[in-house]
């Protein structure tokens, strides 16, 4: 009977549950409702979730409170669509939980902690919809609570849990028709129920992982010198222990034994921090951070000798980041924007409107919370405007607000026109206010379409639609079908144009070639005469024609 998990175990489960949902994300991405090519739920799932493990297995400290702030810090710099974002605040708020527990965690401790995580997610999202993943993990929650009253068991919770986890994620249907039309449960509730039955498998005895002391070494050496790692320019406080001191220590005297490898450890704990030694008579490799080095060195030579030295002044690191701080501070502008964009033809029209910095991502890409985060922290100003440009990426935007010290404006555009109308009602002699409301309006003003293919048969609003169809879309659903890119283009063209449109915009994709571009483009001119029609370059993925109709 298993009463209690201890954080080996806890470990343990949470890399099989990482293992198991990277096989079946392709599972998962395949339940997505919209039968275009960008469901990515499986895929932003797994992305978001394996970023949360990285950051556990670089985690040496075994303590419940460090591997789950860890979990919940690396599942906030991996957020990816809506589904990661959600994802990534069950992990938060279980995490908040779990961090109290001292040696163990009890059945009735790991329900509480579905409770929050489940509290949390709602909480993250305006506006909540029952039918979702939200329904999965309120769910399990609710299960948890009653089953951890009366079942001490591991195994048998787990078993309980997971079983009326199933039994809701197969009612979803019921509670989203559109679930329904296209006959398939949540992806987001299979996700987490993918995630929830890898940890039972270790419970079970199913599944174990060998992942080698070394290998969580190498993860830690390549985090602590990648130029990837996100440093707080503003929360830099004094260092403690001044040097990072690295070595190994080969070739060892006659006299050495492994219990003088376990007595160097705990000497190297003892004048310092972040302590790794590990290894054995052939080869100890050690980390310590600590305010003498001499003393590290000195306790090393007693078992052999002494090589691939390094020592790294951590306190001077330190000045100079306040230092750039202080210069990047007196060269801030008062506005910068960031715009995300599926294509280089689309990247190059937003670089020619001034925009600081342009992230790559859209349909089946989205970046993650921390990409954003990034992008916006490369920007020379004070406030940065954000336009995702695709609703999947909105939710990602808001929670990069957690990742910076910048301040952060998201302006919801849901598609590439949107954006670029945000962009064109920008003033960057204009106050936040100003600038806020004309962006929104520019957004408001400008009607999106789009023209892409069926990923798999079924029917939605209105269509009966094969594999391979070609599909069109207003900002509601789709509007037009056919065999043909182009003809399916003038359809959807035929439903969106009225008296009052001006301007058509076809950005063409990377699966379009520039002659057949502009024989469509010819053919819109020829229809709407009174239109303006522009052809651009937008080099996207997925969607053979984004269209900027206004």
């Amino acid at each position: 009977m298993q009463k209690s998990i201890n954080s080996v175990m806890f470990r343990k489960m949470l890399n099989a549950s990482a293992k198991i949902l990277d096989e079946n994300k392709k599972l998962v991405d395949s339940l997505n409702v919209f039968p275009v090519p960008d469901g990515d739920t499986g895929t932003n799932m797994n992305l978001t979730y394996n970023s949360a493990i990285k950051e556990v297995n670089n985690c040496l400290d075994n303590s419940f409170a460090a591997i789950s702030d860890s979990l919940a810090k690396g599942a906030l710099r991996g957020a990816r669509g809506n589904s990661g974002v959600i994802l990534s605040q069950i992990l938060k708020g279980m995490s908040s939980v779990l961090a109290k527990a001292e040696e163990n965690i009890t059945t009735k401790i790991f329900a509480k902690a579905l409770v929050e995580g489940s509290n949390i997610a709602y909480k993250a999202v305006t506006k909540p919809k029952e039918g979702t993943i939200l329904t999965v993990i309120r769910t399990m929650a609710e299960s948890a609570t009653r089953t951890a009253k009366k079942v001490s068991d591991f195994v048998e919770f787990f078993d309980i849990v997971l079983r009326d986890a199933e039994y809701i994620l197969q009612q979803t249907p019921e509670m989203l028709p559109i679930l329904k039309k296209a006959g398939v449960v949540d992806a987001g509730g299979r996700g987490l129920i993918v995630i929830f039955t890898g940890m039972q498998r270790i419970l079970n005895g199913d599944e174990e992982l060998d992942v080698s002391i070394e290998e969580m070494i190498n993860n830690v050496t390549q985090a602590t010198n990648s130029n990837d790692i996100l440093v707080n320019l503003e929360n830099l406080a004094e260092i403690e222990f001044a040097y990072c001191t690295e070595f190994m220590v080969s070739h060892m005297k006659k006299k050495t034994t492994e219990s003088d490898i376990d007595k160097l450890r705990e000497n190297l704990m003892n004048i310092g921090d972040s302590v790794v030694c590990i290894g054995d008579l052939q080869l100890v490799k050690v980390h310590v951070h600590t305010n003498e080095p001499n003393l590290a060195l000195g306790y090393a030579l007693e078992l052999g000798e002494l090589i691939n030295l390094k020592i790294e002044n951590m306190v001077e690191q330190n000045r100079e980041l306040k230092r750039m701080r202080n210069q990047q501070e007196q060269n801030l502008k008062e506005f910068g924007i960031v715009a995300v964009a599926p294509g280089e033809g689309i990247a190059n029209v937003f670089k020619d409107l001034l925009v600081d910095n342009i992230i790559e991502g859209g349909q089946t890409m989205n970046p993650s919370a921390d990409d954003i985060a990034r992008a916006v922290d490369k920007v020379p100003a004070r406030n940065v405007f954000v336009l995702p440009n695709n609703k999947n990426i909105i939710l990602a935007a808001e929670q990069a607000k957690n990742l910076t010290n910048k301040y952060i404006y998201v302006i919801p555009t849901t598609s590439v026109p949107e954006g670029i109308s945000a962009v064109l009602g920008f003033n960057a002699e204009g106050t936040l206010d100003e600038n806020m409301e004309s962006m929104m309006s520019g957004k408001d003003s400008v009607k999106s379409a789009s023209v892409t293919y069926a990923v798999r048969t079924t029917h939605v609003d209105g269509f009966d639609l094969n594999q391979g169809d070609i599909i069109g879309l207003d900002n509601k659903g789709i509007i037009a079908k056919g065999a043909l890119v182009k003809e399916t283009t003038m359809q959807l063209l035929d439903k969106m144009v009225n008296p009052d449109i001006v301007n058509i915009t076809l950005f063409y994709g990377a699966d379009i070639n520039e002659e057949e571009a502009q024989n469509l483009a010819k053919e819109v001119e020829e229809k709407y005469q009174d239109c303006d029609v522009t052809l651009l370059y937008g080099g996207q993925p997925v969607y053979y024609y984004i269209i900027s109709i206004e």
